[in-house]
């Protein structure tokens, strides 16, 4: 990818890029969209249901209308019906979930100046600490990134004599339903924190395959995995870490692992110079207004540090741009 070649007007472009990005959050924190779905309403009509000023309400919906985002006629408004599906709190195929934890990132990221300074982000607590709604936006985004990449990923892998997969903080189950479409006799474990476990449950549910899975909960920090898979899937979870989280976190893969099992792990790869992917240097700015030492590795690192924690063989199975590469990893020899 070629480095972007700035301007005046395309730095300032981005720079104000914030203004319609905040409309949108706000949009979606409201539900605006959800509620101008179903059937076109006056500003006034809006008000009265969300407790808004209307004179505010009226500036901000016309915004709206003005980026495409509503339709307005007279004055009523209506969220298009090419946009409800993809915005709508009702919709399975919305974006929304995403939308909201975007919203939540707004404040981290928002103390970036300060972070710099010490190096220390405002809030850096557990999911499972955090508000219901803001871990329920997170594991909903979770899902909405990988309802699509999670086929095309499974898809990389070689499951030949895999029978049953761990998926460490697996989430709400989106990666695992994709290992179980792909192979009928999988069978799966996912591990989670205890409060997202029945978000876990509810999906899988939903799928119909409850049945192949075991719900496990636990803190991958604190507590040993569950032993006896053949594939330990860390999906999204070493860029959270410190390098000597994830030294102590392979070491509990390699023991959940049976002889001859494998680690796959989906993340950012840097290159050496640790500037691409850009996705992967604006991310490693994420973890550092979210987390307390995580960041994105390069394979060298990640090689270097599942060789040190007992694994051997490891390879770089599969390179991309958007958080989609694969590194794999066998259980070495004691």
């Amino acid at each position: 990818m070629e480095i972007r070649q700035w301007t005046p007007d395309s730095l300032l472009e981005v720079a104000r890029a914030f203004q319609t990005s905040r409309i949108i959050l706000t949009a979606a924190e409201l539900d605006i969209f959800t509620r101008l779905g179903r059937e076109a309403k006056s500003p006034r009509q809006v008000c009265q249901e969300l407790g808004l000023d209307e004179r505010a309400a009226t500036i901000f919906m016309d915004a709206l209308a003005a980026l495409g985002l509503l339709e307005k006629e007279g004055c009523l408004y209506k969220t298009p019906s090419s946009l409800y599906p993809h915005l709508s709190s009702e919709s399975e195929t919305s974006i929304l979930p995403l939308l909201l934890h975007m919203g939540n990132l707004w404040k981290r990221w928002g103390s970036l100046s300060r972070v710099l300074v010490d190096g220390t982000p405002v809030e850096a607590s557990s999911w499972e600490e955090r508000p219901d709604e803001e871990r329920r936006a997170f594991i909903g985004a979770m899902h909405v990134l990988a309802r699509t990449l999670a086929p095309e990923i499974v898809s990389s892998v070689n499951l030949e004599g895999v029978r049953r997969v761990l998926d460490v903080g697996g989430a709400s189950g989106t990666y695992t339903v994709a290992f179980l479409k792909a192979k009928e006799d999988l069978r799966a474990t996912i591990f989670d924190l205890p409060k997202v476990i029945p978000m876990a449950r509810e999906r899988l549910e939903r799928e119909g395959l409850l049945h192949k899975v075991e719900l496990v909960s636990g803190d991958f920090e604190k507590d040993p995995l569950p032993p006896g898979h053949d594939l330990v899937f860390l999906s999204a979870i070493v860029h959270q870490n410190s390098r000597s989280q994830n030294r102590a976190l392979f070491a509990k893969a390699r023991e959940a692992l049976v002889p001859g099992g494998r680690l796959l792990i989906r993340d950012h790869v840097m290159d050496p110079s640790r500037t691409r992917p850009v996705a992967g240097a604006i991310f490693a700015v994420n973890m550092l207004v979210s987390t307390k030492g995580g960041n994105t590795y390069t394979f060298q690192e990640l090689e270097e540090d599942l060789l040190a924690s007992g694994f051997a063989r490891v390879a770089w199975i599969r390179k991309g741009e958007r958080m989609d590469c694969l590194i794999e990893a066998e259980k070495g020899i004691s």
